[in-house]
């Protein structure tokens, strides 16, 4: 949405998910979560050769951090076992890792507004 700031991380997590040219990242089969997978996230989008980089960091660690501090949950982490565009990743211990926040959903755009930053304060009123 227009009214949303693009330096907000879910702003620029959701530019990066309806990106055609970004394969890393991509809505799950109900559009209601993230599958995310890490050895080509890590090439395509936090590359430290990237200029037009999102993201601050360069650390896949760090991007999860970020993904946590912001209430997105891990569904679920899978072995990467076949081709995923970045090399073959079988046997490498790269993963496909599905994340899911209740605001972020893919036909809902106006939900972002209500995805705020856990801090101290607002964890202890949940």
């Amino acid at each position: 949405p227009s009214s949303l700031n693009p330096d907000y991380f879910p702003a620029k997590l959701w530019q990066l998910v309806n990106n055609p040219k970004v394969a890393s990242v991509q809505w799950d089969g109900r559009g209601e979560g993230l599958l995310i997978d890490e050895h080509l996230f890590l090439r395509e989008v936090l590359e430290p050769e990237k200029v037009d980089c999102l993201f601050k960091t360069k650390s896949f660690p760090s991007f999860i951090r970020q993904l946590n501090l912001y209430g997105f949950h891990k569904v679920a982490k899978h072995p990467v076992t076949a081709w995923t565009g970045a090399g073959d990743a079988a046997g490498t211990g790269w993963f496909q890792h599905h994340f899911w926040n209740r605001h972020f959903q893919q036909h809902r755009p106006e939900l972002l507004a209500h995805i705020k930053r856990l801090t101290k304060t607002n964890k202890a009123k949940l």
